[in-house]
């Protein structure tokens, strides 16, 4: 294979993608609904509707100084609707919670009450339903990963979501060797099962999206989804990885040391054993590719910018349907490939082969077929 050390500079071909993901400044929560929600009514401030694909609605409220706590909220929620849904109750990062199942006239859904950041002596509450006709078949993804989108704070929008973690609570703290790096790290007992429920959940949603006009959009969204969930996930991992790399007695200048980490953490995913799975999600979640070392280009490039971007080096991931493959970009100094995205000009790094940062092979060079995905 011929591979190309040269600079692409995309200007309107190369489309950086960030999604549509809705923040309060009032509030401070935010959520990152699937592709195709259109705001329906609400005031902009308080109360939100939103209309999304065969026939979704998506209701969010916030209550301040109008109940006592949380459990008055949900009962009033029952009564109202006359739910006979069941609702169990559970700690969301130090919050009180309730998950509840809708089932309420012609309608089943789910539904999440949750306390938002103290407010003086209040403490909101912020509400969210997701409910759908019950006749209707395949909603159920809709709900649960608009539901599980929801980050209640700052803090939650770098943590795996409310549902995920009610399914699959993160469990004991265990130390487990890295592949390939000859340290250990301290991940949660549950950790890669949740990480690869949520891929799974996540790319059920993307197959409802593979013949729409907005793709690209849901295809972002899924990167962001599993990005949010394993930021904390992988963290004392990346600590310990960014510890074996440093070298603060070379006197290296932040550029080159922000360089030399890039390099070593690129080695260290091109080293992974390459996997698919087409039947599948295709993509090995990411606690799985750091503890086993396998995975295949969108999972190595992935878990290569969170673990730069922990680090404060900017990057980002560029995937294309056309060629099946996955790079990733950092914003750092250096020669080579770049492709220009969001007002940056990244570095390409190429995870499947064992090159340096910025060589990329020929045949996937052209650059309008990439599309470039942003998390920060």
């Amino acid at each position: 294979m011929k591979w190309v050390f040269a600079v692409f500079l995309l200007m309107a071909v190369f489309l950086p993608v960030w999604g549509e993901t809705l923040y309060s400044p009032t509030w401070g929560f935010r959520i990152d609904l699937p592709e195709g929600y259109v705001y329906a009514d609400g005031d902009g401030r308080a109360r939100f509707s939103f209309a999304g694909p065969a026939g979704v609605r998506f209701d969010l409220a916030v209550y301040g100084g109008v109940y006592r706590n949380l459990r008055d909220l949900v009962d009033d929620v029952n009564l109202r609707l006359k739910n006979q849904g069941e609702c169990s109750f559970f700690e969301y990062n130090g919050r009180l919670a309730a998950l509840i199942e809708l089932r309420f006239d012609a309608f089943t859904g789910w539904g999440l009450c949750v306390e938002l950041d103290k407010k003086g002596n209040d403490v909101p509450l912020l509400l969210a339903l997701s409910y759908g006709s019950a006749e209707a078949e395949g909603l159920d993804v809709y709900h649960l990963c608009a539901i599980d989108s929801v980050a209640p704070s700052k803090a939650e929008m770098r943590y795996p979501g409310p549902l995920t973690e009610f399914g699959y609570p993160r469990g004991n703290m265990e130390k487990t060797e890295i592949s390939g790096a000859e340290i250990a790290a301290w991940f949660r007992e549950n950790d890669a099962e949740a990480a690869q429920s949520l891929v799974d959940r996540e790319f059920a949603l993307l197959r409802n999206y593979l013949f729409q006009d907005n793709w690209q959009e849901a295809w972002a969204r899924f990167y962001r989804a599993i990005y949010r969930d394993s930021w904390d996930r992988l963290a004392d991992a990346v600590f310990q990885l960014e510890r074996k790399w440093d070298a603060p007695d070379e006197g290296l200048s932040r550029q080159e040391a922000d360089y030399n980490l890039a390099q070593n953490a690129l080695s260290w995913v091109q080293g992974f054993q390459y996997e698919r799975n087409l039947q599948g999600s295709d993509f090995v979640n990411l606690v799985t590719a750091a503890i086993e070392g396998r995975g295949d280009c969108d999972s190595r490039a992935l878990l290569w910018a969170i673990l730069l971007a922990q680090a404060d080096i900017p990057a980002a991931i560029m995937v294309s349907r056309d060629h099946s493959h996955a790079m990733g970009l950092a914003d750092i100094s250096g020669e080579g490939a770049r492709f220009e995205a969001g007002g940056k000009k990244w570095l390409v790094a190429e995870t499947t082969a064992q090159v340096d940062i910025g060589l990329i092979a020929q045949d996937v060079s052209g650059i309008e077929a990439w599309l470039g995905i942003m998390f920060e």
